[in-house]
This record gives C-alpha cells, sequence and structure tokens, in this order.
C-alpha cells in the first residue's frame, strides 16, 4: 500500500498544486481528503515514514502557501491535509520542523490575509486544529501560538458551521488538556489545573461577567455542550467553580437552564447544590427562572421541597393574573405564598411588551409538563383551568376587571392572539389529563348547560334568547377559524348542545350558524366535512323535519346522499350512514320520501363501499327497517302487536317479504356473508337469522335436499355451496345471476328455510387461527420443514 501511494501522490499534489489549473471542484477535493484519511488509518508502524518518503506533501504545502492568491478551496484542502497528518505526533514533528505548521495555523498564515474573509478558510483552520489534536505537542503549539483566543472568537463567526465548530474544537481541547495533563484529582481550591486548561477556563470566566450578551450565551453553550458530554469528575470540580458567577449573571440568558441541568452533580444529591438551585429560583427574574423550573421539574431525583418551589416560580404569572381578575375575597389565587416578590410579576404583567412575552413563555411550560406521561407533581387542576378562562377572557374582551392590574392587563391582552393560541394549547393539554380535571370540565359544561335550560323553566325567555344568541355569535366566528381544529371542536360542541332544542330554536334560525355549518359540508378537511355532517343531521330534527319546511328537508336529503356516494374519505361517510340510522330511527325518513325507496337507495350506495364501517352502518340500518317493519305489520317480533289470525298474519308476512325484496334488503344481506371484514359478515348473518325466525318457526323449516327439485331449490342451493367459501368466493351472483333471484319473494322465502345458516354463524364466529391450529395446517407445516415430499410424507402421515 505505501509503494502504490509513493507512486500516486506526487501526481495528485503536483495536480492540486499548479496554479495553472483552475480551481478544483469541492466534491473532488472532499474524495480526497477522504482518501488521505483512510491512508493515515493503517496504523502508524506501517506509516510511520509516510511524509518522510514523500517530500511531495510537503512540497505541496510549501507550492500552495508561495501562491500569492492560493484558491480558497484549495487553501481549506491544504488547512484540512496538514491537520490529517498532524494527527500523529511523529507527522506533526516533521511538519513542524518544516515550519509549515506554523505557516498554516499560526499568525503567520491565512489569519492576517484577506482569504481569511472567506468562510471555507475559516472552517478549513478549525477543521485542520480539530484534527491534530490528538497529542500533547499540539495543544502546547496551538495555545502558545495564541490559537486559543482565534477558536473564541470564531465561536460567535457568522458562518453558523464555523462557530459551532469552534465551540466543539475548545470542549475537544478543555477536555484533552485536563486528561492527558492531569496527575491527581482537582478540587476548587486548587490551582494546579493545566496550563492550556487554564487559559480556556480564565476566558469563559471572563465572557461570563462581560457586558456582552452574545458572549455569555456563547460561554454558556460551551459549557453545556462540555457538561452534556463528558461525565468525568473533573466537570464537577469545574461547574461548582462556574455556578456562582453564573448565579451572578444580570443578563438575560437562554442557555443558562440548560447549562444548570446538564451539570454532572444531578446525579449526586448530596452537597450544596440543591442549595444553590433554590438561590438561583429565588433571585432570578421570572422570565429567567422559568425555564429553570421547568427542567427541575422533569428531573426525576429533584427533591420534593425544590420540586415545590420551582412549580411556585411557574404558576407565580397564572396566580397573579387570578388575583388581578377577581374582586376581594372572591378567589383565592393558585399559591399560598411567593418564591420571588410578587410586585416584580406584577410589573412585568404592567408592560405590554413583557406581560406577553412571559404569559407565552408560561403557558408554553405549562403545556410542556402536561405533556409528561408521569406528571412529577399535583397541579392545582381547578385553579389552573380557572386562570386559563380568565386568561380567554381578558382575550376576548369579557372580563372588565376593577383592580388597577386588571384593567391594564385587560387593555393589554384584548385580541391578542398569541397569548389566545398559547392558552388554548395548555386547555387542550389540561383536556388530556385523567382524574379531577375531567371531572370538572364536565361539571363545568352540565353546569351552563343546565342553567341555560333553567332560564327557560323559570320563564326567563328574554334572557335565554339573549344568551343563546350571545353563543351563535361565537360560534359563527369560530366555525370560519382558518384552523380546522377549531372548526372541528365547533361543530361537536353544537351538536352537543342541540339536545335543548326547544329552548335555541329561534336563536338559531336567526342566526348564521345554520348556512355556516351547511357550507361546512364541503370543507376540505375530512374530520370537519364529518362533524358538519353530524351537526346539521342533528339539527334537521329541529329545523328539516319541522312541517313548515318540506322541500328544504328533501334537499337536504340529497346533499347527504350525494356525500355518501362521492366523498373520498370515509369519515363523512360514516357520519352519514350514521345520520341516516338516527333519522330511521326516529321515524322521521318518511317525510322525506318513502322509507322503502329511502332504504332501497342507500342500500345500493353503501354495498359498494370500501369502508367496511360503512358497509355495518348499512347493516345496522337494515336491522331497523325490517324490525319497524315487521313491528309495523303487526308480525310477532313486535310485543305490542295485537294478536291476528293465521291468515291475517300471512297476509303481513307476505306484505313484508315483498317490502324486504323491493328495497333490495337479500341482495345486501346474502352478499355481506362472503365480506372479507368479518364483523360485517357476523352482522348480516345475526339479521337473516333474526329475519328466519320471523318467517319460519323451527317446526317448518324446509328439507334443503328436496328444495332442490325446484328451479329455485337449485338457484338456492348452489347459493348455499358459494356461501360456503365466504370470503374466499368469487363471482357472488347479483341482480339474478346464476338464476338467484334476491328480489323474488319465494325464493327468499325459500333461501331463509333451507341455507344452514347456524353452520354459516359457528364458521364467521371461529377464531382466526383457527386454520392454523388444525392437524392438516400442522402437517403442512411438517412436510415444509422436511422440504422432499415425495420421500417423507407416507412416513409424516
Amino acid at each position: 500500500m505505501t509503494r502504490e501511494c509513493s507512486l500516486l501522490l506526487p501526481r495528485v499534489c503536483a495536480a492540486l498544486a499548479d496554479p495553472r489549473q483552475p480551481g478544483s471542484d469541492d466534491t473532488c477535493l472532499e474524495k480526497l481528503l477522504d482518501w488521505f484519511r483512510d491512508l493515515t488509518e493503517f496504523g502508524e508502524s506501517s506509516l510511520r515514514g509516510l511524509v518522510q518518503d514523500n517530500p511531495c506533501l510537503t512540497e505541496f504545502i510549501t507550492s500552495v502557501l508561495a501562491l500569492p492568491e492560493p484558491s480558497p478551496s484549495i487553501l481549506s484542502f491544504t488547512l484540512r491535509l496538514a491537520g490529517i497528518l498532524a494527527a500523529s505526533e511523529n507527522r506533526f514533528q516533521h511538519l513542524q520542523q518544516e515550519k509549515l505548521l506554523v505557516r498554516l495555523f499560526g499568525r503567520d498564515g491565512p489569519l492576517n490575509s484577506a482569504l481569511w474573509e472567506d468562510a471555507s478558510v475559516r472552517s478549513g483552520w478549525v477543521e485542520g486544529v480539530h484534527s491534530m489534536m490528538h497529542h500533547q505537542p499540539a495543544l502546547c503549539f496551538l495555545c502558545d501560538g495564541g490559537g486559543i483566543d482565534v477558536i473564541f472568537t470564531l465561536q460567535g463567526d457568522p458562518s453558523l458551521f464555523v462557530a459551532s465548530a469552534a465551540s466543539q474544537l475548545l470542549v475537544h481541547m478543555l477536555t484533552l488538556s485536563v486528561e492527558s495533563e492531569t496527575t491527581k484529582p482537582l478540587s476548587t481550591k486548587d490551582c494546579d489545573w493545566p496550563a492550556c486548561a487554564q487559559m480556556i477556563i480564565k476566558r469563559i470566566e471572563d465572557s461570563l461577567q462581560s457586558s456582552s450578551s452574545s458572549h455569555i450565551e456563547q460561554s454558556l453553550k460551551l459549557l453545556t455542550s462540555l457538561f452534556g458530554s463528558c461525565r468525568a469528575t473533573w466537570t464537577e470540580v469545574l461547574w461548582l467553580v462556574m455556578t456562582y458567577i453564573c448565579f451572578l449573571l444580570s443578563n438575560r440568558t437562554y442557555y443558562l437552564h440548560l447549562f444548570l441541568l446538564r451539570s454532572p452533580v444531578f446525579y449526586d444529591t448530596e452537597g450544596s447544590f440543591w442549595t444553590l438551585v433554590t438561590s438561583a429560583l429565588e433571585h432570578l427574574t421570572p422570565v429567567q427562572a422559568g425555564p429553570l423550573a421547568v427542567g427541575l421539574l422533569r428531573l426525576y431525583k429533584c427533591p420534593q421541597d425544590v420540586r415545590i418551589q420551582a412549580l411556585t416560580v411557574l404558576l407565580q404569572p397564572m396566580d397573579c393574573i387570578l388575583r388581578a381578575a377577581s374582586q376581594p375575597l372572591e378567589y383565592a389565587g393558585l399559591l399560598d405564598e411567593s418564591v420571588s416578590d410578587p410586585a416584580t410579576v406584577e410589573s412585568l404583567l404592567s408592560s405590554r411588551s413583557s406581560c406577553v412575552s412571559l404569559l407565552c413563555q408560561t403557558l408554553a411550560h405549562l403545556e410542556e409538563l402536561l405533556s409528561l406521561i408521569h406528571l412529577p407533581v399535583d397541579l392545582p387542576y381547578t385553579s389552573l383551568l380557572h386562570s386559563l378562562m380568565t386568561i380567554l377572557q381578558f382575550c376576548n374582551g369579557f372580563l372588565s376587571p376593577a383592580s388597577p392590574l386588571g384593567s391594564t392587563i385587560s387593555r393589554i391582552l384584548i385580541n391578542c392572539f398569541r397569548v389566545q393560541r398559547s392558552a388554548l394549547d395548555v386547555l387542550a393539554a389540561l383536556s388530556e389529563r385523567k382524574g379531577e380535571l375531567i371531572f370538572v370540565l364536565k361539571k363545568t359544561f352540565q353546569a351552563t348547560s343546565k342553567w341555560l335550560v333553567r332560564l327557560q323553566e323559570l320563564s326567563c325567555s328574554n334572557t335565554c334568547h339573549l344568551a343563546f344568541t350571545d353563543v351563535f355569535l361565537v360560534l359563527q366566528k369560530r366555525l370560519c377559524s382558518p384552523c380546522w381544529e377549531i372548526r372541528d371542536s365547533s361543530l361537536e360542541f353544537l351538536t352537543a348542545l342541540i339536545k335543548y332544542q326547544d329552548e335555541f330554536r329561534q336563536s338559531l334560525l336567526s342566526s348564521e350558524v345554520l348556512r355556516l355549518t351547511e357550507n361546512l359540508l364541503e370543507d376540505p378537511e375530512s374530520y370537519v366535512r364529518a362533524s358538519a355532517v353530524t351537526a346539521v343531521g342533528h339539527l334537521a330534527f329541529i329545523t328539516y323535519f319541522a312541517p313548515e319546511s318540506p322541500a328544504i328537508g328533501n334537499q337536504y336529503n340529497k346533499e347527504l346522499q350525494e356525500i355518501l356516494s362521492t366523498d373520498p374519505e370515509g369519515f363523512p361517510r360514516r357520519a352519514v350512514i350514521s345520520i341516516f340510522t338516527k333519522w330511521l330511527r326516529q321515524g322521521c325518513t318518511g317525510q322525506l320520501e318513502d322509507t322503502e325507496r329511502f332504504v332501497s337507495r342507500v342500500i345500493q350506495t353503501v354495498e359498494h363501499d370500501l369502508d367496511w364501517e360503512v358497509r355495518l352502518g348499512g347493516l345496522e340500518l337494515i336491522e331497523i327497517f325490517c324490525s319497524q317493519t315487521i313491528c309495523q305489520l303487526g308480525l310477532p317480533e313486535c310485543p305490542y302487536a295485537p294478536v291476528s289470525s293465521a291468515v291475517t298474519s300471512s297476509i303481513h308476512q307476505n306484505e313484508s317479504l315483498h317490502i324486504f325484496c323491493r328495497a333490495k334488503v337479500f341482495n345486501f344481506l346474502f352478499q355481506s356473508l362472503c365480506d372479507c371484514d368479518k364483523p360485517v359478515g357476523q352482522r348480516a348473518c345475526d339479521i337473516l337469522l333474526g329475519l328466519r325466525c320471523n318467517f319460519y318457526p323451527v317446526s317448518t323449516l324446509k328439507d334443503s335436499q328436496g328444495a332442490e327439485d325446484s328451479r329455485a331449490g337449485r338457484s338456492i342451493a348452489w347459493l348455499q355451496r358459494t356461501l360456503r367459501q365466504g370470503s374466499l368466493a368469487q363471482n357472488f351472483p347479483t341482480d339474478g345471476g346464476n338464476g338467484v333471484d334476491f328480489q323474488d319473494p319465494e325464493s327468499m322465502l325459500l333461501a331463509l328455510g333451507t341455507i344452514d345458516l347456524e353452520e354459516l354463524h359457528d364458521e364467521l364466529n371461529k377464531s382466526s387461527d383457527h386454520v392454523e391450529k388444525s392437524p392438516q395446517s400442522l402437517l403442512q407445516d411438517i412436510l415444509a420443514t422436511v422440504g422432499t415430499i415425495e420421500e417423507n410424507e407416507a412416513d409424516c402421515y
């Protein structure tokens, strides 16, 4: 390998260093670097003399440095190549003797040239230094040459890639310095930190105490990265050295909580750490303390008293909102006592800019906390819910408190969509929690609904009308929201409210809610369309089914039929079949059209639907239709039907059979027995068994063998053989195919009496693994495992 390298390297280096060549493609240079990395990773013993035996490498570097204006990409390549070569201490010494490293990475190199303005050159310099940082000589070379200052400056580089690489390089250098030069454990009182480590730590301390917010954040990022990646004992000592400085910071520092929470001392609950954390919660501003508080609440090993203090810090702005909105002695607030000065929070909430930012931050932290599967603390759900509703009332302009602070907050938050969205997000997160909150929400809704109904009972018609008018005004706005979740939730609320139909019919008809709800039948979001179908389907009971509006009812029936047959998503179609079933159960379809035609039309649409839940809903519709028809005609299923003579009963039986055939009920039922989705087949079989009980007492069932003598009997026998194939049946007979006439009452009566529905019922209710557990399946598995069936078949059986 070395001999091949020696032959190839001179040509590669000569081509790269030729000033007459145009700038090389960056991709090609990256491939060359990967190749050099592979060469240097073959082991020190085989490549000890790579640089000495190939002077073309040093000649290449020298020739690039001699160019008056080298290409930035070639110079960046050279810097990274030199770093790769210098990763070995022997090769480092050789390049040092040639004085190449100082010309590349020292003050006389690209640092003070115009090429340094190019981000690729700065990136190449950082990557080259990082590559060589594997031994003590490289560390000393950089520290002695002023490289530490350069790297700290690059932390604020305009290029995020360069800035990130510089921060990672400092972490690597600090770790290398401590772990390669330290011979005894360090302590906070020790002055024996290695020289390079001392330089880096001193620069961090200076940055933290500077007036530059950017320098503070850069140093905190550096420490955060260090504590997040290194768990050595010396990092605990460094953390304690830095802690006091960090707690004295008055600047707003986003990374402060990350620095604290990634500290290795979190893995040790002893010592003075928690005292320092408590001090931080007390002395940091609410904006600074918020991230630290939510981070502490996520920690499993955090002491309970610290956890309670963190929760108090987090809830303090919400407590202030409650107190500002409440009259004296009306509501005590969220907290019994405060961690920091309440006047500080009140001052922030009195300013427009700080009020919005503080509340948005607090609400975001609460949402984050509520997203945890197991909450580490018990939240005051009732008070928290009350504070959220208070914020929403402020945003909507529904609250005008008498207190000066409450009036100020009201003016700031009115129409503030940022805070409103954040509060709704927390409210949604609260709705996912079990226990006390669910009880509170249910009781709140029930109390509101009962209050509205109570107004009607007390003959407060004017007040009740005004209340519902206000509700519908809000609904009109929400139904037009650009957010589909809001439109969907509003429709669900409207549906839940419809149970008090008598109280708000007039308010509804005089509002735009009805029109807007109908428009949402064509919403682009399928969930919204489904909710709109459900809402308007329920609204039909107080609007379209009213005697004065039959024409509108027929039009609406056509619209839902259209959705059932054309909507591309399953949710709206399921909603339609559910509404049709409800209409039929309530006896409303007769006002739209003849019930028989209505059911027939729905069946012909549903039987071709690809969604099995829609087909199952169609079977439920059939079951209700059959039950109502039999009951109306006085057959035995209806417990309230008068006892009739045998002749009358036969006439009614024949009439109901004709109705079912005309509505194409049997076609759908028998076809469903072969449905590939088992619940559909099971439901169809149950319905057919129920119909047979109505038409055939047990003693009068037909003999299937004798029935085959007639033409209809032969077709029914063929149907039974097909049904036994279940979902594997192909070309199921429809529209009279194979002689089976599903609209012929005599044929269907014969089918009910001769087809073994009990056998089909047992087959459909078998578990899905009965085939795999059968002896035949076991023998097939054995033969397949043996592989040679011909030789082992007899022995196996």
